[in-house]
């Protein structure tokens, strides 16, 4: 299997900007065929939790066409960051394009918090992937939870992607404690986060990829935008970062 993580940068507020801007990512991607695309937390409008409420959309928000549009022509399976409507409120979201089937959600159950004034606990449709549905999915503070890892561990995943949208200081914790998950679990392990403005303050990338041992395969920078595809068989890395 092959898996992509993007490293984005969000113009805040702007979906139709941001999508524009996540299908150039992907089409570079593409060439590497890759079978799944991960994007970071809330990468359709950035990292903004004062704005959940003025940006929200509904899963099945049409503006997001294109990318179902995609996974049925390239038969890639694409992820992207969303503050998503549910009843019991704003939930933060990954919202999941798989070809030929509908939208799906994985939803952040595990909010810090900071992010409790603005979002709650959301409900998923679906938490694993992949054909053997042994690709785990954590969106940023779940990956700090014990009991997030452990129990995508016990389900049988092999793989544990984290999506984030992380400062400085919290890459270098984000970076430690993926690296402990892997060995601690056996578990291949990415992670996605944005470069840019978000929140008042500014995102530092470092997307990076980790073996079953827990040793960095390979990392993008602190300021571009780029593309890491991991090899799920042949463990081999492939960088591409550019600015886009």
């Amino acid at each position: 299997m092959k898996i992509c993580v993007a490293q984005s940068r969000p113009f805040p507020g702007n979906i139709a900007r941001n999508s524009e801007q996540h299908q150039r990512l992907i089409a570079t991607a593409v060439p590497h065929h890759p079978d799944l695309i991960i994007f970071p937390e809330l990468s359709l409008t950035g990292y903004e939790p004062t704005r959940a409420k003025e940006l929200a959309m509904d899963v099945d928000d049409g503006r997001l066409a294109g990318f179902q549009t995609i996974a049925d022509a390239r038969h890639i399976t694409i992820g992207v960051g969303a503050p998503i409507i549910q009843e019991a409120g704003i939930c933060i979201g990954l919202v999941l394009f798989q070809p030929g089937q509908p939208r799906q959600l994985y939803a952040k159950k595990y909010l810090h918090a900071d992010e409790e004034p603005f979002f709650v606990s959301g409900h998923s449709s679906v938490e694993f992937l992949g054909d053997n549905n042994d690709v785990a999915l954590a969106i940023c503070y779940e990956l700090s939870v014990p009991a997030h890892a452990a129990r995508a561990h016990e389900n049988g995943a092999a793989i544990y992607i984290a999506s984030i949208a992380k400062y400085a200081r919290g890459v270098v914790a984000a970076h430690q404690r993926l690296a402990e998950i892997a060995r601690a679990y056996g578990m291949s392990v990415l992670m996605c986060n944005s470069v840019g403005q978000a929140d008042g303050d500014l995102c530092t990338g470092n997307t990076a990829v980790w073996n079953a041992q827990g040793t960095l395969l390979g990392q993008l920078d602190d300021t571009l935008e780029g593309i890491l595809i991991f090899d799920t068989d042949s463990q081999e890395l492939t960088i591409n970062q550019t600015q886009t």
